[in-house]
């Protein structure tokens, strides 16, 4: 006699590391634009070609055969342009071989930093609102997640706060200059007093500086690099897709102390192991020339003046955008917001109006709202302009 002994088809449950996270605002937002034919102002990519030398440079890797496994940390020419480049700007100057890694974007890069530096009781302070891969990243590592806000209405550092968060256990501190969502810069006297308050610490600085070149009104980009007593105890991220306008490609780089980078380095050869080799060799040759980076703070400081001028029509109110390519209006001015949360308010802008933008709301781990949204304004100028003639009905 034959039985059936197939077993039953079942899959196992599963607990979640991350039960607090679901499906981003970026996504709902994007997939709302999407339907509804909004202009997608929402998302931070921008909707414009890379300069095709640097396709072609790329291209020409390809076709010369440097197609195959890369070194571990990155290829030779491309981290020595990068130190070469930070040394320029900033005056500080890294170890090509032992302190320059190509990371598979800034996100890999942050991620890979702290799971190679926080452990389980280790305590990571966020300056919020803030970018929203960092919580889940020291919650991954076990870590604690300590939220610091950063003042509402100017989003400035707020040192008593950030010192009295500050204690044995804080293993590091995240920073965002220039910063996203908000748009504002971290100044000169706000390094030093960060500089005054770690000095006698453990504490790591993890600064995430994607949006370097992206600093307007003559100001500039106040790096850790420039910073002796920081750039010791930090790790620098970077991104050339913020930079050269590829984020697909997900290419950036992580700067630190030997000490660091050797550690940082033992998880990356693990999660990533390397970055694709063409792009590599077409980044490095394309950094030869500076201009293309140097003159990006004037490429998108003309697109903010054109937004923020057809925005001044509206009853949208002005928040400062001094850095990166995100502009922050507080909406109380508009009669149609008055019953709505910032995040209903996007939904409605996005369906009713016909383009999207992002609460601020969504960059806090409690949802605090202060009638603020994001614009990004690294779009076409046609794109920017059709966003404007659908926001002046407001």
């Amino acid at each position: 006699m034959s039985t059936d002994t197939t077993p039953a088809i079942r899959t196992p449950h599963l607990q979640t590391k991350l039960p607090a996270v679901g499906t981003t605002i970026f996504t709902v937002m994007s997939a709302l634009a999407t339907e509804k034919g909004a202009v997608n102002l929402g998302q931070g990519f921008p909707d414009f070609d890379c300069d095709p030398a640097l396709v072609q440079a790329v291209t020409d890797a390809m076709a010369a055969g440097q197609n195959q496994y890369p070194p571990m940390a990155g290829i030779p020419a491309l981290r020595e342009a990068v130190a070469a480049k930070i040394e320029a700007l900033h005056g500080y100057r890294f170890d090509a071989a032992s302190e320059i890694t190509v990371t598979a974007g800034a996100t890999q890069a942050i991620i890979t930093i702290i799971l190679a530096v926080v452990r389980p009781g280790d305590e990571v302070i966020v300056l919020e609102p803030c970018y929203d891969s960092y919580v889940p990243n020291i919650e991954l590592a076990g870590g604690t997640v300590v939220r610091v806000p950063l003042t509402p209405g100017t989003f400035r550092p707020d040192f008593d706060r950030i010192s009295a968060a500050l204690n044995a256990k804080t293993r590091a501190i995240l920073i965002n200059s220039p910063h996203n969502p908000s748009a504002t810069i971290w100044s000169r006297e706000d390094m030093l007093k960060l500089q005054e308050l770690l000095a006698p610490t453990e504490t790591l600085l993890i600064s995430d500086e994607v949006y370097e070149h992206m600093v307007f009104d003559a100001r500039q980009h106040e790096s850790a690099a420039r910073y002796p007593s920081l750039a010791a105890r930090a790790f620098i991220v970077s991104s050339f897709g913020k930079t050269f306008h590829v984020t697909g490609w997900k290419v950036g780089t992580v700067a630190a102390p030997a000490s660091l980078t050797a550690e940082f380095r033992k998880v990356h050869q693990f999660n990533v192991f390397t970055v694709n080799t063409p792009m590599q060799h077409g980044l490095a040759r394309y950094l030869a020339d500076p201009r293309p980076y140097l003159e990006l703070p004037a490429f998108y400081q003309r697109k903010r003046d054109l937004f923020r001028e057809g925005l001044a029509g509206t009853r949208f109110k002005l928040l400062p955008s001094e850095g990166s390519y995100f502009q922050c209006v507080d909406i109380s001015g508009i009669p149609s917001a008055s019953q709505l949360n910032e995040s209903e308010f996007c939904l409605w802008l996005t369906s009713e109006i016909g383009v999207a933008a992002i609460p601020l709301s969504a960059f806090y781990g409690n949802q605090f709202d202060q009638r603020v949204v994001r614009f990004c304004f690294g779009k076409k100028e046609e794109t920017l302009k059709l966003a404007l003639e659908r926001l002046a009905r407001l």
